[in-house]
């Protein structure tokens, strides 16, 4: 059976992959782009915990790490805390990152979520997220993080 619920999203970003690999990992380069407290625990069974996504410290997504290859690979359970559609675990995301044309080629994949209106509303998400991730990784200040229906 073929899952229908899946996000996936590809990006370029001009910078190396050990860059990208700290703004998806360390917690305080996470929160330059994305949400305002982070946690991480960068082995598998540890922690994923993000804080204030769209500016709002009520919104917390957590998960744990299923596989961390340093500058390569990351993935991790993820749900919204108090979230009955996507619970915290209930989905998964991939991160493949590639050395390609002086930079790094991100390949994400997130599955696991439970419906069309999930889908569309984490595609959302991902597309204003990831642009906000090449912007920061490259050097350049993305500004607050007001969430993908204000904009940047």
């Amino acid at each position: 059976m073929t899952e229908a619920f899946i996000v996936q999203r590809e990006i370029q970003i001009a910078a190396p992959p050990a860059t990208v690999f700290a703004f998806l990992t360390d917690p305080q380069k996470i929160v330059s782009w994305m949400g305002l407290e982070a946690e991480t625990e960068l082995h598998p069974g540890g922690l994923y915990l993000l804080k204030g996504v769209s500016g709002d410290l009520s919104r917390a997504a957590r998960g744990a790490f299923r596989e961390v290859v340093p500058v390569h690979r990351l993935a991790y359970s993820f749900g919204w805390e108090g979230g009955a559609e996507v619970p915290p675990g209930s989905s998964l995301i991939e991160i493949d990152l590639i050395n390609k044309d002086s930079g790094t080629l991100l390949r994400m994949t997130h599955s696991g979520l439970p419906n069309a209106e999930q889908c569309a509303s984490h595609s959302k998400g991902w597309t204003h997220y990831l642009a906000r991730l090449a912007l920061v990784a490259a050097g350049r200040d993305p500004g607050p993080d007001r969430g993908p229906a204000q904009g940047s």
